[in-house]
């Protein structure tokens, strides 16, 4: 059953990259929109790729170490993608609801793995 997850986590991370992608790639090509997707770009595939290195950690430490960078990571794009929403640099703006609530359940999904792992490494 923990492979499943894994999985299904490698997944949706897979698919939240694509998404992300596609927002980026939709944005003007002005300053501001040439500016939030390079950030954007780097912060909302960094989670895919970061979980993968979680996948091969070396200790608990280094595990809960990676899953943090994927939790940062996930928040710097939520804050872009509200940013996007806010002004809005895509339209209409409800086009971005989905992926914001895919950041929110995905940002809980990492605390939640990250204070299991805590907890299973305090009772080593």
């Amino acid at each position: 059953m923990s492979n499943e997850r894994q999985y299904d986590l490698e997944e949706r991370l897979l698919e939240f990259s694509v998404k992300i992608i596609r927002i980026v790639e939709a944005l003007p090509r002005s300053r501001t929109g040439n500016h939030i997707a390079k950030q954007l770009l780097r912060s909302g595939t960094s989670p895919y790729a970061n979980h993968g290195e979680a996948q091969g950690a070396e200790s608990s430490k280094d595990f809960i170490h990676k899953m943090r960078i994927c939790l940062k990571e996930l928040r710097e794009s939520e804050r872009w993608l509200k940013l996007i929403h806010r002004i809005p640099l895509i339209e209409p703006p409800e086009k971005m609801t989905a992926i914001l609530n895919e950041t929110e359940e995905l940002i809980k999904i990492f605390v939640t793995s990250i204070r299991t792992a805590k907890s299973n490494c305090k009772k080593r």
